[in-house]
This record gives structure tokens, C-alpha cells and sequence, in this order.
């Protein structure tokens, strides 16, 4: 049965719309736009129901097919983009997803992970955003801040966190701020569900050096939209993040996650280690 759009919702619905019109318009089905396109049938479906957020490589593509259109879907992706809000667009679907998920694996490298920062940590990596501008930012702190709500809620997924001990060592905001940030990390790895796991500054050289990356469960998920879902990943980049749904990548991930498992501190001599690096080298 197809689902009725209400492409007034939001740019990016519009492009979903203006995506099925062009199609239908063409006589072709999702598989075999997505078949033109070299991307899969099911992402079509989901970009045009407005679960997917396209990218530039996507709308280009289909620049290309309804050449007659003169380049509309490069356009709206570049409205959708600038109406983002206190979100990119393409990290919303991730959202979904984190917010859903029955358990996320997360290795960070370089920063407290978003779900567990303090405010005032927030602001400062926010701050420094290329995009933030001064005018934004209480905003983008709040958005983050309320991020938060799937780790405080009833039930909330199982958080499987990993850090270099790097972590607490690099200065974000004052030393008032790093403190009381990584006072907040001890004081939630004795949660039941929230597990924080530190990889000392011995091991040296590890497989988790190349980036940051989080990877979702869903079995068992809240949502009848992420039910059975496979797993799926999030991995960071200089300019964006990649939401990958490939099996043999995610399950990669999840073996370097494992790996560094093995090479971090137990729970409580982690613990130990981050409200010793809070007192002695953040105290004021």
C-alpha cells in the first residue's frame, strides 16, 4: 500500500515528495530507480517517506535520471540542509536510532561521548564549531542536553562506553568544567545500565586510534520502525558522520569494539582512574 506524504512537513519531506512524483511520472518502481541510481530500492522508499536523509551523491543522481527538471533535487537538498535546524539533517535518522536502540557500543578516542557531557562541556566543544554561530548555540547546548532524555528515561538502552584515556586528560573549557565533567562520568558508570570503560595510556598503539564510531542493537527496540532491525553504525568524520548499514562493516566495528574491551580497565579500576585524573589534575 503506498503511504500518503505530507510533503508540507519539512524540506526534506517536500524532496521526498517531489522524489515519488518524479518517479511515478517515469513509470519506474523504487527498485528500479534505485537500480539507476546504483543505490538500493529500499533507500529510495525510505528517502521518499522521509526516514532516510539523501545525499548531495544521491540528489546528483537523480539530477542526472530527470534531467528535465533542471537540477531540482540538488536545490532541495540544499534548502532541506539550511533548514536543518538544531540538527543537520543527515544525523536526525541517526537520532532515531539512538534513541530506539536496545544497547549502543561506543568507543570515543578524543571526547566525552554526547550522551554523557555536561553542559558546560557541550558549550565548549559546541562552541568552536565552524557552523555555530553565537546567536545558535544556546540552542545547539539545549539540543544536546535533550539528546540526553533516552539515557535518563525508564528504560534506557544499554550503554556500553569506551574511552582513551586521552579522554580526560584533554582540556575542554576550564579546569572547573573538566572537573565537574568527569565527576558526572563516575558518578554515571555506577548506573546499572551505563557501563564506562577507560583504555590506559600504556597500551600505547590500538586498533581504536583511526576514530570514533557507535554501534546500535536494536532487538528489542521500542519502536515497531526499528524492531528486528540489524545492527547499524555511526562513525565520525572531519566534516560529517556516516550512519553504515553494511553487515560486514558493522560487524567489524564490533570486533575492534571487543578488542578494546579487552585492552581497558574493568569497570570499577576505570572508575578509580577518572575520579583520580578529576581530583588531581582538574581540581582547582
Amino acid at each position: 500500500m503506498t503511504r500518503s506524504l505530507d510533503a508540507t512537513n519539512s524540506p526534506m519531506a517536500f524532496f521526498g515528495a517531489e522524489l515519488r512524483r518524479a518517479r511515478l511520472a517515469a513509470g519506474l518502481s523504487q527498485e528500479q530507480l534505485g537500480k539507476g541510481l546504483n543505490f538500493s530500492g529500499d533507500l529510495v522508499g525510505k528517502i521518499e517517506t522521509c526516514k532516510r536523509a539523501p545525499t548531495p551523491a544521491f540528489a546528483a543522481g537523480c539530477d542526472d535520471l530527470f534531467a528535465h527538471l533542471d537540477g531540482l533535487f540538488t536545490r532541495l537538498l540544499g534548502l532541506a540542509r539550511r533548514w536543518d535546524g538544531s540538527y543537520p539533517q543527515w544525523f536526525r535518522h541517526w537520532l532515531d536510532a539512538e534513541r530506539e536502540a536496545s544497547a549502543l557500543r561506543w568507543w570515543e578516542p578524543m571526547l566525552v561521548p554526547g550522551l554523557l557531557q555536561t553542559s558546560d562541556y557541550a558549550r565548549a566543544i559546541l562552541a568552536v564549531g565552524p557552523d555555530t554561530t553565537d546567536d545558535e548555540l544556546d540552542d545547539v547546548v539545549a539540543a544536546r542536553m535533550e539528546r540526553q532524555e533516552s539515557r535518563d528515561r525508564a528504560k534506557p538502552p544499554e550503554l556500553w562506553i569506551v574511552l582513551d584515556e586521552a579522554v580526560l586528560h584533554r582540556q575542554i573549557g576550564s579546569r572547573k568544567t573538566m572537573q565537574a565533567q568527569l565527576l558526572q562520568l563516575a558518578d554515571l558508570s555506577c548506573r546499572q545500565r551505563i557501563s564506562i570503560q577507560v583504555v590506559p595510556a600504556e597500551v600505547g598503539a590500538h586498533a581504536g586510534l583511526m576514530g570514533a564510531f557507535i554501534v546500535a542493537n536494536f532487538n528489542g527496540a521500542r519502536s515497531s520502525d526499528f524492531e528486528g532491525a540489524p545492527s547499524s553504525m555511526y562513525a565520525e568524520t572531519a566534516v560529517e558522520g556516516q550512519i553504515i548499514e553494511k553487515s560486514t562493516l558493522v560487524s567489524k566495528a564490533a570486533l575492534v569494539f571487543d578488542r578494546l574491551r579487552s585492552e581497558a580497565l574493568p569497570r570499577g579500576a576505570s572508575r578509580d582512574l577518572i575520579g583520580k585524573v578529576a581530583e588531581e589534575r582538574w581540581a582547582a
